[in-house]
């Protein structure tokens, strides 16, 4: 092992795997999916892993979204530490809404940078390239001892941007299309020769959520996929891998019986009570891939004009049946543990089968070729927490995602000190 003592990133001290310690985050594995797939047979390594290793449910980080949630993974805290709370972020000082993807926008350093730091080999594989440079912040690619690429790029990447060139080419695998399973096959494929290959101290590998947002748990396409995991996973585990399974976030089902979408338009109701335009509803499951999800999610916040009785827009929006929850600025930061100057002033979380959208027509759902499934909200914040490993883990508080490299570097420990 190039160190030789725990790691310490962001107050959390991490043990020194005596193995590869693996984190594998399954963008939009609702428990349900490995339920179905398991009940089917068709995922007996996982089925394996649940029964002699450690099975558990965790939280994800509200809101359950892909970038705050990999970022909390990445660093082992809630966003109000790393700073990245959504997929989109509203300037009020400038007036704009841009992408959460710089890395000029994290606070707080990776766990993955800080083991480079102390000498380890570090791995990284996403299946898209809008979360590569916010995870591989810190890392340096001039002594082949940390790669970072994407499955969505794999064409063009290069030693010098991600420690690894044209990745897939070395890996054999065309690049994927975005929207596709296989986007999230080469992240696993990938992860497979690394570690056989290449043999990494710690390895992130993340996946996309585009099937899950398509296809529900017990569709043949859904299953198919998992059963294509079960097989990549069962190769990490027969090298020795200490490995724990987990996920961003959820996914639920957001249509009505007829399949159509089911959404409340905050902004037109914001407009109606306080004039056009004097509100702005700002949707933070916005990305660049809203094909599969129409921008449409469970969770958005809100700036108001001054002036405005928010107490009562928030019981407003409370009365609606479409809400679950609305707080104000205040209580979201403390329940939520939610930068304080990145949401707006309040919060708003739709109920399980609902969505928030801001104007009616500003939504495009013509790409909608299924029924909306989609995510955000606390209905979609349990997701698996599996490892290879049995692991002695509190029962309380309650286990979160985010600390699924803490105790897979302590698994891979322990198989140190077993050894």
């Amino acid at each position: 092992m190039p160190i030789s003592s725990p790691v310490v990133a962001n107050d959390r001290t991490y043990s020194t795997p005596g193995t590869c310690a693996i984190a594998i985050c399954l963008d939009g594995c609702e428990p349900e999916y490995l339920d179905q797939a398991i009940a089917d047979g068709l995922m007996p390594t996982l089925k394996r892993m649940k029964e002699t290793g450690t099975d558990r449910l965790a939280h994800s980080v509200i809101p359950s979204f892909t970038n705050p949630n990999n970022l909390s993974i990445a660093t082992g805290r809630p966003p109000k530490v790393h700073g990245i709370c959504g997929n989109y972020l509203y300037d009020p000082e400038t007036g704009e809404e841009v992408m959460m993807n710089d890395v000029r926008f994290l606070r707080a350093p990776t766990l993955f940078s800080k083991f480079y730091e102390a000498g380890a080999r570090v791995a990284i594989v996403t299946a898209k390239d809008k979360l590569r440079a916010l995870l591989g912040a810190g890392l340096k690619f001039d002594d082949d001892r940390a790669k970072c690429f994407s499955a969505e790029k794999s064409d063009t990447s290069t030693q010098a941007e991600h420690g690894q060139a044209e990745a897939s080419k070395w890996l054999g695998m065309a690049q994927p299309e975005v929207y596709s399973a296989e986007l999230s096959e080469f992240v696993f494929a990938a992860g497979v020769k690394l570690l056989r290959e290449w043999k990494p101290d710690v390895m992130y590998l993340t996946t996309t959520d585009y099937v899950q947002h398509k296809y529900a748990p017990d569709q043949a396409e859904a299953k198919a996929f998992y059963e294509m995991f079960d097989k990549y996973l069962a190769q990490l585990d027969e090298m020795g891998a200490a490995i724990v399974v987990t996920a961003d976030h959820g996914m639920k089902p957001k249509h009505d019986a007829n399949g159509d979408p089911q959404v409340i338009y905050v902004q037109d109701l914001l407009d109606e009570w306080l004039g056009e335009a004097a509100a702005r509803v700002i949707l933070p499951i916005t990305d660049p891939y809203v094909v599969h999800h129409g921008a449409l999610g469970a969770f958005a916040t809100a700036y108001l004009p001054p002036g405005t009785d928010r107490a009562d827009i928030i019981a407003r929006l409370q009365d609606r049946p479409e809400m679950l929850e609305v707080v104000s600025k205040e209580e979201a930061v403390e329940r939520f543990e939610l930068p304080a100057d990145r949401i707006g002033d309040i919060v708003m979380i739709s109920t399980e089968n609902m969505t928030i959208g801001t104007s009616e027509h500003r939504h495009d759902l013509a790409a909608l070729n299924e029924p909306l499934r989609s995510h955000g909200g606390l209905t979609e914040q349990e997701v698996p927490f599996i490892c290879n490993r049995v692991l002695d883990l509190p029962s309380a508080p309650v286990l979160r995602n985010f600390d699924a490299f803490f105790y897979a570097t302590q698994a891979a420990a322990l198989e140190e000190v077993n050894a």
